[in-house]
């Protein structure tokens, strides 16, 4: 299966592409067998996620998940953000091969990776099995 415009397009042009200084959570995800790694910042204020940045180290399909992950959750309340789907993912870019669904997942993960960040440092008590461990993914560890 050839890219979708849309992946070509995050690819190219990737939305909220970088650090942020100041991050109230961030989530780091990679994926040990392919070597993707993602890293989401996110700033909240009030609940609300008012900006979120990514880098990450990987494939055209990484690249283009974090991308529209980013774009998904920003302007977002923190809860909503928990809610995003790989599959979600995968749909706002019209497709992606089914070898690089992975990369929608790291998405997912990343996104609520930064969440549990933000919880952590917050004290703000949460339902664990909303982080359940990353085992049903190959090689995916968080730091």
């Amino acid at each position: 299966m050839l890219y979708s415009e849309k992946v070509m397009e995050h690819f190219q042009n990737p939305r909220n592409l970088g650090k942020m200084e100041d991050a109230d959570g961030i989530g780091e995800v990679g994926n040990a067998v392919c070597g993707d790694i993602m890293k989401i910042y996110i700033k909240v204020d009030h609940g609300i996620i008012t900006d979120v940045k990514f880098n990450t180290f990987g494939c055209g399909s990484a690249i283009a998940t974090s991308s529209m992950a980013t774009e998904m959750i920003k302007g977002k309340k923190i809860e909503e953000a928990l809610t995003l789907s790989n599959k979600a993912v995968v749909e706002a870019l019209d497709g992606l091969p089914a070898h690089k669904i992975h990369c929608s997942v790291l998405a997912e993960e990343a996104v609520k990776a930064a969440v549990k960040d933000y919880y952590d440092k917050n004290n703000i008590p949460y339902d664990k099995s909303e982080f359940p461990d990353c085992d049903h993914c190959e090689g995916c560890c968080h730091s």
